[in-house]
């Protein structure tokens, strides 16, 4: 499956969209927004640049990526502030410069949804009103695999990416036997059932993906630059858990259930397989390590408490809408549209009939990463 032209959030504003649907997103990244502020303020006191330039890597569709440029902004400008008033942090720290403006570039696959994003600039604007001496802001788009480099050496001082980096470049080739079938039978992902190869294989992509991913960033970002990256992982070395392995396995059992209602061939199943891969806190220490870029300032590993009283919403039923608006498009190009309801409504059932059995506690991943 072509990933890169086929894989991306769902666009526009309707219910199952993605701006209506990402709202556990939205929750993690505020959860450890603290540490992001203070890792870009940190930036700018190393570096204080004229123009300070951040990317958003996998911005998405929704609003959550203009809420995260809102925050971002304000924090360079606070420490901009802080600057003219104490002076420099130290006497290694370079002249002060004014902050002439903060220039914002969002990044995803060019089948993202961008217009939804550049049609709420102006209200955005409008709520950021320059004041005297405010930094200038400037938004603009950099449409590409962030498996690729998309921007100039030196060109940024700070990159952003939220729940995109556990999506890998492809599917794995090493799944596929040598007439190009899946060997992972009645699996989308790493499951029980799936044999050392598949394993093997994903954990492979990720090495190679991640590691590009490291090596590209580096020579976008000027020295002194970070990036701070979160995306899902898992607890312990074991890829199976009760955490985002268990969500696929849940799925994956919503397709049979449609296959014993005669919705969906088996063989349709057996061919689609997920391009996602949640590393434990060892394969990340260990690519970071290897790669040799970026020194790791922080990681730490979280879940995400889940909600009382959701609005009358269970938590399979957000569970479901979120996933739906993450894999429509990958799922109704290979089953087909007629298919989304009956899948989703399936699965939005087993996750709530298990977690009133055991919770389910997907992990999510916090890296602070600086250039060496």
């Amino acid at each position: 499956m072509d990933v890169e032209n086929i894989f991306h959030m769902k666009g526009g504003h309707d219910e199952t969209s993605y701006s209506r649907n990402s709202s556990l997103q939205k929750k993690a990244s505020d959860m450890v927004k603290h540490i992001t502020l203070e890792a870009i303020q940190e930036v700018y006191m190393r570096t204080t640049p004229e123009i300070l330039a951040m990317a958003d890597l996998g911005c998405s569709s929704g609003l959550n990526s203009l809420s995260m440029i809102k925050d971002l902004y304000q924090a360079v400008e606070d420490a901009y502030r802080t600057t003219l008033i104490n002076g420099p942090k130290s006497s290694t720290m370079k002249t002060q410069a004014k902050l002439s403006s903060v220039s914002v570039y969002l990044n995803d696959l060019p089948t993202n949804d961008f217009n939804s994003i550049f049609r709420a600039l102006p209200e955005f604007f409008d709520e950021e009103k320059r004041g005297h001496l405010r930094p200038s802001l400037f938004v603009a788009a950099s449409p590409g695999s962030f498996y690729d480099p998309i921007f100039p050496p030196n060109f940024l001082h700070f990159i952003y990416s939220s729940y995109s980096l556990h999506w890998l470049s492809k599917i794995p080739a090493g799944i596929y036997d040598e007439n190009g079938k899946s060997m992972n039978k009645g699996c989308i992902y790493i499951c029980e059932r799936s044999p050392q190869t598949i394993i093997r294989a994903y954990a492979q992509q990720f090495r190679e993906d991640f590691s590009r991913f490291l090596r590209l960033r580096s020579q976008e970002l000027t020295p002194g630059g970070s990036m701070v990256l979160v995306f899902l992982g898992r607890e312990g070395l074991d890829h199976i858990d009760r955490g985002n392995s268990f969500l696929w396995e849940l799925l994956a059992r919503s397709f049979t259930i449609l296959i014993s209602k005669g919705e969906i061939e088996e063989e349709k199943l057996n061919s689609y397989d997920v391009h996602f891969y949640a590393p434990s806190q060892e394969e990340i220490e260990e690519e970071v390590g290897k790669e040799g870029s970026f020194k790791l300032v922080h990681l730490e590993k979280f879940q995400i408490e889940r909600e009382k009283g959701n609005n009358g919403i269970s938590y399979g039923v957000a569970v479901a809408s979120t996933v739906r608006a993450i894999q429509e498009s990958m799922i109704s190009h290979h089953f087909g549209q007629h298919i989304l309801n009956s899948l989703f409504d399936t699965y939005a059932h087993l996750v709530d009939e298990e977690m009133s059995k055991q919770e389910i506690r997907p992990i999510t991943c916090l890296l602070v990463l600086n250039k060496i």
